[in-house]
């Protein structure tokens, strides 16, 4: 049986010969070199690698640069780059120009085993869907490239984001994704998930903040029966359970400080212990986290761990605001609109020019997750085929509207065109609701606008609040 050849390149012998026996034990053939040259040398007389075991401190040359200066490497095997923990930020950077992990010395020698077999295991799925694709390679790299996952939209700051997803899904760098809440943080883990060679295997997705700080840990490294009261059974927790898959942590920063540096062990070992627990067990996951908090602000003010940071941040990912997603906007409302419209079993129309412009007029606090929300509620509500302005958050409409400040230096006969215009604009939107439905809508947004504060919302509209409390009454009655 032709065992798959290791290639090891490191300077001190004591360490090669360790890697070397590790890895000949679990069943590789390990070629170890001392130089970047070397091993420049193997590569061109013994052929390809299952894999490649890189120190970044050679003596003839930087690791980094070796990687830099010779992209086969990269093309054509996983790299694991090997470091000690005073140059973690290189070993980062490695992971960032397409290294497929890295390893802190010292290195357990399971740990080594479990690494260098999953990266043989991807290199093998990328050799074989090179072979499958290479008839109509000519054909696909002229065809755009089809949105990954179930992504809407084709912005420019959406294209960065495709681009970032499409390099680190070949990769088994942790990522670190950040932005808003609404924006789509979750799709992005699922769908570096789908597109990497771990899509056979389970997505297990934990949220920090929803989860109470006494049993978070329970839930992700589990426990033994009888380690706590209410622990009746013995049971696995999220990491164990996405062994060979990806563990995705929303709202990261969340989570408290002791358990951060538990995080910190898994992360560094590869081994979970359970709660009541005294020995590990090993485990292959990749973790993806993300979080709506700057986490560098959270790392400045003494809430997030530095070195879990840093750990975690190997590839960050920022994920747009909708209000900066231009075109996106109109996109996504017909693709909501249209899938909702299904699920309810009607039709309803595309988006015409007003209902568009007051989407783009609107700011979207909530993002893509507030967006969908209107247009399901939209399908709900309408009967269709046309889709009524008001459908849409009344301040787009306000948004629409010149304001007094803006017009009070306009020639005074432009000021009666806009206002003409605004008053059609006003007309066409409400037409087809009777007085009540007009009211309710106006109440409504009030209330909605001023922070769910009746007392506001009366206050702003200069009417009593038992008026708005009876109203209210009223419309829950009649439901």
């Amino acid at each position: 049986m032709v065992r798959t050849r290791i290639l090891i390149i490191e300077d001190l012998t004591s360490l090669s010969i360790a890697y070397a026996a590790h890895l000949e034990q679990a069943g590789f053939e390990a070629v170890v070199v001392e130089t970047g040259a070397a091993a420049l040398r193997a590569m061109a007389e013994t052929g390809d690698f299952g894999a490649v075991l890189l120190d970044l401190q050679l003596p003839d040359v930087n690791g980094l640069d070796l990687l830099r200066s010779h992209p086969e490497f990269l093309e054509r095997h996983p790299v694991v780059v090997a470091t000690a923990d005073g140059s973690l930020s290189r070993a980062i950077e490695a992971m960032r120009i397409g290294a497929f992990d890295f390893l802190v010395k010292p290195v357990a020698g399971a740990r080594l085993v479990s690494v260098v077999k999953s990266a043989v295991e991807t290199g093998v799925t990328q050799t074989s869907s090179k072979a499958e694709v290479a008839p109509v390679k000519a054909v696909a790299a002229k065809a755009e490239k089809q949105r990954p996952g179930t992504f809407v939209g084709g912005s420019p700051v959406m294209r960065e984001v495709y681009r970032q997803i499409e390099c680190v899904a070949r990769s088994r760098a942790t990522v670190f994704i950040t932005g808003e809440s609404g924006t789509g943080k979750e799709v992005c883990a699922e769908t570096i998930h789908r597109e990497s060679g771990r899509a056979k295997g389970p997505f297990i997705a934990i949220n920090c903040g929803a989860i109470p700080e006494n049993l978070l840990e329970s839930e992700l490294f589990g426990h033994i029966k009888g380690s706590f009261t209410g622990a009746i059974n013995d049971r696995i927790g999220a990491v164990q359970a996405a062994h060979k898959g990806t563990l995705f942590l929303d709202e990261i920063c969340e989570m408290a400080l002791p358990l951060q540096v538990k995080l910190l062990r898994f992360l560094q070992t590869g081994t979970v212990q359970r709660v009541g627990a005294n020995g590990t067990e090993e485990v292959d996951v990749r973790i993806i986290c993300a979080t709506n908090r700057n986490p560098e602000r959270e790392v400045a003010e003494g809430r997030f761990r530095e070195d879990v940071y840093y750990r975690l941040a190997v590839v960050p990912i920022h994920m747009p605001p909708l209000r900066d997603r231009g075109t996106d906007i109109a996109e996504l409302g017909e693709y909501f609109l249209q899938r909702y419209a299904r699920e309810e079993e009607k039709t309803f129309d595309p988006l015409g020019p007003n209902q568009i412009a007051a989407m783009n007029a609107h700011i979207w606090p909530g993002n893509v997750r507030e967006l969908q929300n209107i247009l399901r509620r939209a399908a709900v509500m309408h009967p269709g085929p046309s889709l009524p302005i008001t459908a849409f958050p009344l301040a787009s409409m306000q948004a629409l509207v010149p304001t007094q400040s803006a017009t009070s230096q306009v020639a005074p006969h432009i000021v009666d065109t806009q206002a003409a215009t605004t008053k059609l604009f006003l007309a066409q939107a409400l037409d087809g609701m009777t007085l009540d439905d007009i009211e309710r809508l106006v109440i409504e947004n009030a209330i909605e606008t001023s922070g769910g504060s009746v007392p506001t919302a009366a206050r702003n509209l200069g009417v009593s609040v038992s008026t708005l409390y009876r109203k209210r009454e009223r419309w829950a009655a009649a439901v």
